[in-house]
């Protein structure tokens, strides 16, 4: 089904559209939930709340982009589950590691948490996404969006371990002398 139609679905509040949704997208859900929890029970949860999230904000939002709409609702639901979760103590794995590695990137500090200016950032490395060469642009999404590990990103693109980890440290360096730019930081 095209998601025009799932879309449509879901604006005539038919529960079709959720099963439609999860037919189509449900393994690319559970994945992104999986790459941040590596937790299967974990990752179904947050897959079953993207639905009930998607079902609640259609309407009145018409997203243009289904896919990515559903991928945004599973990624901040698995960070905030996993956040949850290491409240107390930080685990290891990839998502661990990746908010480490954006650490540098990041102010700290009060303002960051208002949702103005969290949306603003957002807003500001989106552009600068938007400005990478495409192959970078995918490393960097890949690692810092769907929190895929480096050995699956260097396979998907090709390249070696190597040579990701040092895309994504000059990607790193070239983001936060943007953020420096744009008074984020």
């Amino acid at each position: 089904m095209e998601d025009s139609q799932i879309i449509a679905l879901y604006w005539q509040k038919d529960p079709d559209a959720i099963t439609e949704t999860a037919r189509k997208y449900g393994r690319y859900c559970f994945t992104i939930a999986e790459n941040i929890l590596h937790d299967p029970e974990d990752s179904e949860e947050c897959v079953n709340d993207a639905w009930l999230r998607a079902w609640n904000a259609i309407p009145p939002q018409r997203p243009d982009k289904l896919q990515l709409f559903l991928a945004k609702i599973v990624r901040n639901l698995a960070f905030d589950r996993f956040q949850a979760r290491h409240a107390e103590k930080r685990g290891g794995g990839e998502t661990a590691l990746v908010l480490e590695e954006l650490s540098e990137c990041l102010a700290g500090g009060t303002d960051a948490e208002t949702v103005y200016a969290a949306q603003e950032l957002e807003q500001c490395v989106r552009q600068f996404a938007a400005s990478l060469p495409e192959r970078t642009a995918g490393v960097f999404l890949r690692r810092y969006f769907f929190t895929e590990p480096v050995a699956d990103i260097a396979k998907r693109f090709g390249l070696t371990e190597g040579h990701v980890m040092v895309l994504l440290s000059r990607t790193r360096k070239k983001l936060r002398a943007h953020l420096l730019k744009e008074g984020y930081l």
